[in-house]
């Protein structure tokens, strides 16, 4: 296909799907690619078992259209992938988005041609759309990444990875399972493939804080209050610090008593409403002082102890190296308690490295163990990864890796100085990760919809940001997140998952209610720190 759009969008997740509705409102033709043959992005890609969203269902969906947000009803506290699956396949029905979406298409290369002050897509299929416009809808957790050892190729056995999951399923049922990765897709994948199969290694290299998702169907009564008073709902989130509300802090974790702390832990330990981000956001400095997120990471530690039964196997999953918070908490359900079942074991590669996969499993320091199936929950090239599989190239031919060589730099993580009309929804250098995703999606979504519109109404043609307002929104990200313990943990935060990838702060500590005040008066103050040219 050869042709001329306004605007390609790259990804049909939550980001690309309101991308596309968005702009076909302000009246552009617009195209959009998706690589997998389905809409939804991650929820599309993650249908392992157990996979489930960490944001409660009434906080997690899209504010945009009141008649939408009335109409579909949650079942769960948590949604489930297969539940937020249907949703995103019922708003690509509903605003009549599929007409514009290609799917099976990956974009390879986005070049951007000065003379034409255009750019030209290329996907994998032979496509070529020239277009005024680029916005980047690849999502921050979606280029998924296997372990750094040798050997899968001769492995004689299947192996799955968790964001590529067969689509008819996986049956485990008596097989010996080896399953390598104890992060989110690990924490909820682990308890469910322990219900089917006979033997189960988990191969851990960095515990990490499980909060019990205390997971239940929603109360119809609930669900209508919320939609009763859900503009007022949703105004609080855009203006919270995480995109979630929670009552404020006001208090140092340090200046209450033992007992004070530990009933306020126990709420969001035990409570039928609790959530990973309330047990750090109830004091002013769990996120920004050691002793004080000590606390709560001790606290975790204690239940740990309590659920697991074998010492030496409590003393494995109790995360030690890193605070609280600092990676991004995971919600669990069984996770500890699947830990004293039989026929379940723990290996920590700190103690016994993985060395290869061989032909009939994994080989560690210690010992071979041999697998029918081997299932990796190793997680994403974070942020930066579906970007820079992507050849984007702008002024000069500047490719974006060789500019982002040394670690990310945009604008209100939206921009890129160099790229003109290229937009990154929930960039590096923006809240994205730290925040409910959809609350930032829409911020940026709707803030690019703005300064294409107007773009129009001037006769403008391109729209950049200056390297003088880049290198200070980069500084500003990284002295904010120095202010906080992110740094102090080796994450996805930091690209500290991936070898070779810079060691940098990548999304933005600031919060999501600030950030959109910042977009704002840049917007107020006539796009300020963009160039714009006719």
């Amino acid at each position: 296909m050869n042709r001329t759009v306004d605007a390609v969008v790259v990804g049909a997740g939550i980001a690309g799907l309101y991308a596309l509705h968005k702009l076909r409102g302000a009246g552009l033709a617009v195209r959009v690619f998706e690589t997998g043959d389905g809409v939804g992005g991650t929820w599309y890609w993650n249908r392992y078992p157990g996979a489930r969203c960490d944001v409660q269902s009434m906080d997690y969906s899209f504010s945009f259209d009141r008649d939408l947000e009335q109409d579909w009803e949650w079942t769960e506290k948590y949604p489930t992938q297969e539940e937020l699956r249907r949703y995103l396949d019922h708003v690509a029905d509903r605003f009549d988005l599929r007409r514009d979406v290609q799917l099976g298409s990956r974009v390879t290369e986005a070049v951007y041609v000065e003379d034409a002050q255009r750019w030209l897509v290329r996907t994998d299929r032979g496509d070529e759309v020239t277009a005024q416009y680029v916005i980047m809808a690849t999502g921050c957790l979606s280029a998924s990444k296997l372990p750094e050892v040798p050997g899968l190729e001769s492995y004689t056995g299947r192996w799955y990875h968790t964001a590529h999951w067969p689509e008819e399923g996986v049956d485990f049922t008596g097989q010996r399972v080896g399953v390598i990765g104890t992060g989110s897709s690990g924490v909820h994948v682990i308890p469910l493939i322990a219900q089917q199969a006979a033997e189960l290694t988990v191969f851990q290299r960095t515990p990490n804080f499980v909060i019990p998702a205390n997971n239940h169907p929603i109360d119809p009564e609930h669900q209508r209050s919320v939609k009763a008073d859900y503009e007022r709902f949703r105004q609080a989130n855009r203006e919270s610090g995480f995109g979630v509300v929670f009552p404020p802090a006001t208090k140092s974790a340090l200046e209450v008593d033992a007992k004070e702390r530990t009933a306020h832990f126990d709420r969001n330990w035990y409570g039928p409403d609790n959530h990973p981000v309330g047990l750090v956001a109830g004091y002013t400095d769990l996120m920004t002082n050691e002793e004080a997120n000590d606390t709560v990471a001790q606290y975790v530690r204690d239940r740990i102890a309590e659920i697991v039964e074998d010492p030496e196997v409590a003393a494995t999953l109790q995360p030690v190296d890193h605070p609280l918070g600092t990676k991004r908490p995971c919600v669990g359900t069984g996770y500890y308690d699947t830990f004293n079942l039989p026929h379940v074991s723990l290996v920590d590669v700190r103690k016994t490295p993985i060395a290869a996969i061989t032909t009939s499993g994994v080989r560690t320091s210690e010992r071979e163990h041999a697998f029918d199936s081997i299932v990796f929950a190793t997680g994403f090239d974070a942020m930066t990864g579906a970007l820079s599989r992507i050849d984007i190239r702008g002024r000069g031919g500047l490719a974006l890796t060789d500019k982002w060589a040394d670690g990310p730099r945009t604008y209100l993580g939206v921009a890129v100085a160099g790229f003109p009309n290229l937009f990154t929804i929930t960039g590096p250098g923006s809240p994205s990760v730290l925040s409910n995703m959809v609350v930032s999606i829409e911020q940026h979504v709707e803030w690019v919809a703005d300064v294409i519109t107007a773009l129009l109404e001037r006769g403008a043609s391109t729209f950049e940001a200056t390297l003088e307002a880049e290198d200070a929104w980069t500084q500003h990200v990284a002295d904010v997140g120095r202010m906080t313990l992110y740094p102090t943990a080796d994450s996805y935060y930091m690209g500290s998952n991936v070898p070779g990838k810079p060691r940098v702060f990548l999304p933005y500590a600031g919060g999501v209610g600030p950030f959109r005040k910042k977009c704002e008066e840049v917007a107020a103050n006539g796009y300020e720190g963009f160039a714009i040219s006719t």
